[in-house]
């Protein structure tokens, strides 16, 4: 999700974090208030900050969420996307993508414009 996503869809946030404990992750770190900031990352040439969505810990090994919803700037989301993959199988951890009905075929679009067709997302 992109910052200004993230105050208007506060609720699924929290639902895809419900979701995530339920299914054994610990160590929640998540933009919301209750949980600690995940790490942010600095794009060189500009003061633009990453951030993914959500990062957990399961069996020993550390996941990325983002969350997929519509967006009216999805070439920021997809250069986010790429970035988090990048970053995730160089350190050989999981990068997940997150949506709900009313958001698959967006998100399955995103992922095939990007050559990611190969994640499966989280249907909540």
């Amino acid at each position: 999700m992109t910052a200004s996503d993230k105050t208007q869809n506060s609720a699924f946030l929290e639902k895809s974090i419900q979701h995530l404990e339920a299914t054994g992750f610990e160590q929640i770190k998540a933009d919301m208030e209750g949980y600690d900031i995940p790490k942010s990352y600095l794009r060189k040439g500009t003061d633009s900050k990453i951030t993914p969505d959500i990062v957990a810990i399961k069996n020993g090994r550390k996941y990325y969420f983002e969350i997929s919803l519509k967006s009216k700037k999805p070439r920021l989301l997809k250069s986010k996307w790429l970035f988090l993959d990048t970053i995730s199988r160089m350190k050989s951890n999981r990068f997940r993508i997150i949506t709900t009905k009313g958001h698959y075929k967006f998100t399955d679009m995103m992922l095939e414009d990007i050559n990611l067709s190969n994640k499966e997302p989280i249907k909540l």
